[in-house]
């Protein structure tokens, strides 16, 4: 998250120190940041230092150059997945995406191509890029950090915004991707992480490696749940890792609830076994 990333040399200390503590229970171990570029930049000695709406400017082979420099910057700092690129396409005046110049483009063949040439990027550099946030947040203009926010486009208004994770998931380069914590109407209106309807949707688009939630504790806070709970409806509607940004006595309360819901038969085997399976792909390539 940044705060524990103060040099190059300190994280790729930190990153051994976590992969020496799991060294022979026979898995490896993803280590994942935020390192999109402008003002989403964790890792600040490492690229893009540019917004992706400057990048959108840029030819795609500029872009997946940046993409590729990003990937080599982590992975020398011992970070295999990298939570961006933003795949969102702004949509309406006052998109707060837009606002914080996260987006490649407002046009969606144009963020198709510039998500697909970064995380072709992150790829070229054995980093697994994590196109974000499905089924889009163009329609937001408010952060899903600080709000409930729901999204009341029809499908068709919002067909637009799956183009990127169509693009990437076609063209192999998105081998995770991170769902939203809005609600939409026009998929039940349940928050995304916990809406089988919108893990349908993404699969129908041809995309089948793993899922991950955007940060539990916010959506928790603005839904009015626990975070225990929060997390066990993500599990619940299938989507495969959980992300957690608080406390290792939060994180181990969730896995106590998970347990409990799991041998509870709340959640079922054979999800959990689906889940594992991506999860596990995932990180035969990604971990260490």
């Amino acid at each position: 998250m940044g705060a524990n990333a103060r040099s190059a040399p300190q994280t790729r200390a930190l990153t051994a120190s976590l992969r020496s503590a799991v060294r022979g229970n026979g898995r490896p171990l993803l280590i994942a940041t935020d390192q999109e570029g402008g003002l989403v930049r964790r890792l600040r000695w490492a690229p893009p230092v540019a917004s992706a709406m400057e990048l959108g400017s840029f030819q795609p082979s500029a872009i997946r150059a940046r993409g590729r420099a990003t990937a080599q910057a982590l992975a020398r700092a011992g970070i295999g997945v990298d939570l961006a690129p933003v795949a969102d396409v702004p949509s309406v005046p006052g998109s707060f995406i837009a606002a914080q110049r996260r987006a490649f483009s407002a046009s969606p063949a144009r963020a198709a191509a510039g998500v697909t040439a970064f995380a072709s990027g992150l790829g070229d550099g054995g980093v697994a890029a994590t196109p974000k946030h499905f089924p889009g947040l163009g329609f937001a203009t408010e952060s899903t950090d600080d709000t409930a926010v729901t999204i009341t486009a029809p499908r068709p208004a919002l067909a637009g915004g799956l183009e990127p994770y169509r693009r990437a998931s076609g063209a192999g380069v998105a081998p995770l991707v991170m769902i939203s914590n809005a609600s939409y109407t026009a998929y039940g209106g349940r928050p995304a992480a916990w809406s089988p309807r919108v893990l349908a949707v993404l699969r129908g688009l041809g995309h089948d490696g793993a899922t991950i939630t955007d940060a539990l504790e916010a959506l928790a806070a603005t839904h009015g749940v626990s975070l225990d709970e929060a997390a066990v409806r993500a599990a619940e509607a299938g989507v495969d890792l959980l992300l957690l940004v608080g406390s290792e006595r939060s994180t181990e309360g969730v896995y106590r609830s998970l347990l409990d819901a799991a041998r509870a038969g709340r959640l079922s085997r054979a999800s959990l076994e689906r889940s594992a399976a991506r999860v596990e792909a995932l990180a035969a390539t990604y971990g260490g």
